[in-house]
């Protein structure tokens, strides 16, 4: 089903955008301890982007978890238990 692909897809992004935040915060101590001042400015542009991202494509592959459960729930499929992200189980407004 595309709807099944498309939150493995988007689960695959976002694990993808985790790691590359956490490489630019790397990349960002060592600018600054270089004193690499417009390196600095442009990493921190990169952070924000990819924060930016990360929040999209939490709130897409939730959207596509409720897809998911209502389209089971309207061919009467067994329900299977959420599988959720880091942070996900934590997050308060997160309807499994």
């Amino acid at each position: 089903d595309n709807v099944e692909c498309a939150h493995e897809y988007v689960g695959l992004l976002l694990e993808a955008v985790r790691q590359a935040r956490a490489e630019v915060v790397h990349d960002l101590e060592r600018a600054q301890a270089a004193g690499a001042l417009r390196q600095v400015e442009a990493l921190q542009l990169v952070a924000w982007k990819l924060e930016r991202l990360e929040t999209h494509l939490t709130a897409s592959r939730k959207l596509l978890n409720d897809l998911r459960r209502l389209r089971r729930l309207l061919l009467g499929e067994a329900d299977e238990p959420p599988r959720a992200l880091d942070g996900e189980a934590d997050d308060p407004l997160h309807r499994p």
